[in-house]
């Protein structure tokens, strides 16, 4: 009885290499696009910002930016459901600053980002990113 059983188990476990080879081969002609994990070029300001609904868009947008800087951007702001027409209520923009990069720079790594749409700059260092329509602002408020 022993026997059967441990012949049994090894013709099962032979068909199963088997299928799992046959398997292997018919896969290597198949073309599968990756999708890449751009959060980890980027940081939370805090815990509370909501990056996680970023489209692959705006974070491969902020992946350029840090490739362009050779640092992380860190995001100050991300979504913001009730905040009106912004792109932010979409999850579509983010406000960002790199630690030890011109703003300049930033902005110039900002325009030659691929998909970039909104690009604005805060006079407080602020750079903010978007994927809605190509435009581009500069906001001062007066005290």
């Amino acid at each position: 009885m022993r026997i059967t059983f441990r012949v049994a188990l090894a013709c099962l476990l032979a068909l199963g290499l088997d299928a799992t080879v046959e398997a292997g081969e018919s896969q290597k002609h198949r073309v599968t696009k990756l999708n890449h994990d751009y959060t980890a070029a980027y940081t939370l300001q805090r815990v509370s910002v909501r990056a996680g609904c970023f489209p692959t868009k705006l974070k491969a947008i902020l992946a350029h930016i840090a490739v362009e800087t050779k640092r992380k951007p860190i995001i100050t702001s991300g979504h913001r459901p009730h905040s009106g027409t912004s792109q932010h209520s979409h999850c579509y923009a983010a406000d960002i600053r790199v630690p030890g990069v011109s703003e300049k720079r930033v902005l110039a790594a900002a325009a030659t980002a691929p998909g970039i749409g909104g690009i604005g700059r805060y006079c407080n260092g602020l750079v903010h990113v978007d994927i809605g329509p190509k435009r581009t602002w500069t906001h001062c408020k007066r005290r």
